[in-house]
């Protein structure tokens, strides 16, 4: 009985032990932003303050990172959200010659590591004059997310009926009138799922930006994070606290604001009955 009992307990003192590791940076982050004197341990603040976000968000430096990030993520999300539907929709509805082989191409690609291409694309953005621009940044961003976009977004509308659209086939709608109005309104949990995954992968990548862009002035709010680390072993902990936590911002307001739309997407599932 004993023995019994303690194989029930292991799973949660594993479990505890994962939510701790995940726990204790986060409450490293808040109680740091608060502290006029932050270091690397964890410890309750002496006095509590605002003065690093008031620091952060007075510094005209980080307040265009924050904005450059958020057009970069943005438009990436919206481009690939776009592209992702017009591509999966022939995948998903068509009978195409070697679709099989082509979906396997963007499953290989998914799991193709962004560093492996990085030389050649950096190349090719000297070639094209496009090294230090935010647009080329923006476009191979998208570039990048697109397989695994349309991998997720054909799954999505595989799981929609034919017969809904063929309904409004039959009232005069075309394709594209079909995918818009039919398909795109069913699958709004995956729309949205695509979006957000999107935003966090380039809201949180400092690699790419940092290689394709070389002006400061154009840095995105994960680039900038590093201004905070001295070249001498010194470094701001509360301003980068602070920073960090408004960083968390924009990821955490977007899975606010999906909710509900996501709740609504889920709630049309049913329409194919009766």
């Amino acid at each position: 009985m004993k023995k019994r009992n303690f194989s029930k307990v292991i799973p949660y003192v594993i479990l505890s032990i994962i939510a701790l590791l995940f726990i204790l940076p986060l409450l490293w982050v808040f109680t740091s932003s608060l502290d006029p004197h932050a270091a690397a341990g964890i410890k309750l603040p002496d006095k509590l303050t605002v003065q690093n976000f008031i620091d952060i968000l007075a510094n005209p430096s980080n307040q265009r990172s924050f904005i450059i990030g958020i057009i970069l993520s943005l438009s990436q999300a919206v481009l690939v959200v776009v592209f992702s539907a017009l591509a999966a929709y022939p995948l998903s509805r068509y009978q195409i010659k070697y679709k099989k082989q082509f979906i396997l191409s963007i499953l290989f690609m998914t799991c193709l590591p962004i560093t492996a291409v990085m030389v050649p694309v950096y190349q090719l953005f000297i070639y094209l004059n496009l090294q230090d621009s935010l647009m080329g940044t923006i476009f191979f961003l998208a570039a990048s997310a697109l397989p695994f976009g349309i991998w997720m977004m054909k799954n999505f509308m595989d799981s929609i009926p034919l017969e809904l659209e063929e309904a409004a086939w039959v009232d005069g709608a075309s394709t594209l009138k079909s995918l818009t109005k039919v398909i795109l309104p069913l699958m709004v949990p995956g729309t949205f799922t695509v979006m957000i995954y999107t935003f966090i992968g380039s809201w949180g990548n400092f690699f790419v930006p940092y290689i394709l862009i070389q002006s400061p002035n154009k840095f995105p709010a994960s680039v900038t994070i590093y201004q905070f680390f001295g070249q001498h072993g010194m470094v701001e902990y509360g301003r980068l606290a602070a920073f960090s936590v408004i960083y968390m911002l924009p990821v955490v307001i977007l899975y606010i604001l999906s909710q509900s739309h996501m709740s609504k997407g889920f709630s049309l599932g049913g329409a194919s009955k009766g």
